[in-house]
């Protein structure tokens, strides 16, 4: 069976407080490395990511407009938040509060992207499901995929400028746990 479509089994698994996920894929989201937390948590082997797109472990119930939001967030050379729910190399799902930043190189050009993954705040990730729920109807009504992501984020963009924040500025509100000046 290949290990990436392997059923859904609805069991949430999660990973200590205490660790980091943390992993560098190329300017293209190819894995270049994987700590032992992530190849623990997703059920792969360090042989099994490297040289894999990172996509290897996305969920099907998470927004690809979220996504599409981390990269133009990226390739503008900045930092992001998300709430991400991964799907592990079993069917397993495990959700991730993600900062991922990108990587440059001595002369300053990027050459990479960094990710460092922690266990989500249940105040937030209550919120995010919530929202996630209802940008994945927003995609899904439409056929077109390419027009279902633009629908979601323009709500999500919507959202955002009526909230007068970013989506990392966003994620941060929606826990009473964290401030923008606890993450600097």
């Amino acid at each position: 069976m290949n290990p990436t479509k392997a059923p859904l089994t609805g069991r949430e698994i999660t990973f200590g407080e205490d660790e980091i996920i943390v992993s560098k894929t190329d300017l293209r989201g190819v894995i270049t490395y994987a700590n032992d937390v992530f190849e623990r948590v997703s059920g792969y082997a360090e042989s099994e990511l490297i040289g894999k797109p990172h996509n290897l472990i996305r969920h099907p119930e998470m927004p690809a407009c979220v996504f599409r939001l981390l990269w133009d967030t990226l390739k503008q050379e900045k930092e992001i938040f998300a709430y991400v729910l991964n799907r592990a190399r079993n069917g397993d799902e495990y959700w991730v509060f993600a900062h991922v930043t990108p990587s440059f190189d001595l002369d300053g050009n990027v050459v990479g992207y960094h990710s460092n993954r922690r266990v989500p705040y249940p105040d937030a990730l209550a919120k995010v499901k919530t929202l996630y729920v209802q940008l994945l109807g927003i995609e899904r009504r439409e056929r077109d995929r390419a027009a279902g992501i633009a629908a979601c984020m323009a709500h999500l963009q919507t959202q955002l400028t009526a909230a007068g924040m970013d989506y990392s500025e966003f994620v941060f509100s929606l826990s009473e746990h964290t401030s923008l000046g606890a993450v600097a």
